[in-house]
């Protein structure tokens, strides 16, 4: 129940939030989380003792992309964004480089970081700007979350073949077959339920291959945990770790569907 009655909470706040919160809501709740996430990256990556305005100034950083398209919620602002952030990421190194004793390292961690957290974190409010995108970013995150839950269970129950052992060990083939199953019967119902007209053909193409994406994008997060020696992004989400742990698939999977979106109506 710890976990359970958080879970629902949480999906019923963002549920509601994308198909009936005003846009600057949205992006007010965005920018929060997408700098929440960003602090937990960088305790993560980043083991000096910072004073608290040098440590939020990283974490500003790390979200800069997503910020700024919080901001302005537009495609063009994104690059520039991520140049900018990246220049603004170099001039701290440059600055701090003498203090630093493994200064290439920390900067291809953090760098990786804004790329990770600010460029693809932005894509969520990208998705949502399309036409029918609230009812797609509920798409993807009826995808990651199903995907999630049908891997764990079926994982325990019946896994036998490891994925991935050494990034992360409890992950199984069956697991992972189970929830790409899962994904797609979670993106047919939605798509039933919330888009005017279905296209079936690129819904389970989508489905299927975000199910691939979500899988890749958690062993992500598992590779930044098992190489920082880290067991949880944070511990915000009571029960469910910290917002990096249970967003980690959907940050590969919204700018992936973002992108498929805008290809098939090309």
């Amino acid at each position: 129940m710890k976990r359970i009655v958080p879970g629902l909470l949480i999906a019923a706040f963002w549920l509601f939030l994308v198909l009936y919160g005003p846009g600057l809501l949205f992006s007010a709740v965005v920018a929060v989380v997408v700098l929440i996430a960003a602090d937990e990256y960088a305790r993560m990556v980043d083991s000096r003792h910072l004073p608290p305005v040098e440590r939020w100034g990283v974490n500003l950083l790390l979200a800069g992309p997503a910020l700024a398209v919080c901001l302005l919620p537009r495609p063009v602002v994104l690059p520039g964004a991520l140049l900018l952030t990246l220049l603004a990421m170099t001039g701290y190194f440059l600055i701090r480089y003498k203090e630093l004793s493994d200064s290439f390292a920390l900067f291809c961690r953090l760098v990786f970081g804004t790329v990770y957290i600010g460029f693809l974190g932005a894509h969520v409010l990208l998705l949502r700007g399309l036409p029918e995108g609230a009812s797609w970013l509920i798409i993807a995150t009826a995808i990651t979350a199903g995907s999630d839950s049908a891997a764990y269970f079926v994982g325990r129950a019946w896994g036998r073949r490891k994925l991935c052992p050494n990034i992360s060990p409890n992950k199984t083939v069956e697991g992972a077959l189970a929830g790409i199953a899962a994904g797609v019967v979670a993106a047919a119902f939605f798509a039933l339920v919330l888009l005017d007209e279905v296209h079936w053909p690129l819904l389970i193409f989508s489905a299927f291959f975000l199910g691939l994406i979500g899988i890749a994008g958690d062993l992500t997060e598992s590779i930044i945990k098992r190489g920082t020696g880290t067991k949880d992004s944070g511990s915000c989400l009571a029960g469910h770790g910290g917002i990096l742990d249970r967003a980690d698939s959907l940050l590969f999977v919204c700018p992936v569907l973002y992108y498929l979106l805008l290809f098939s109506v090309s």
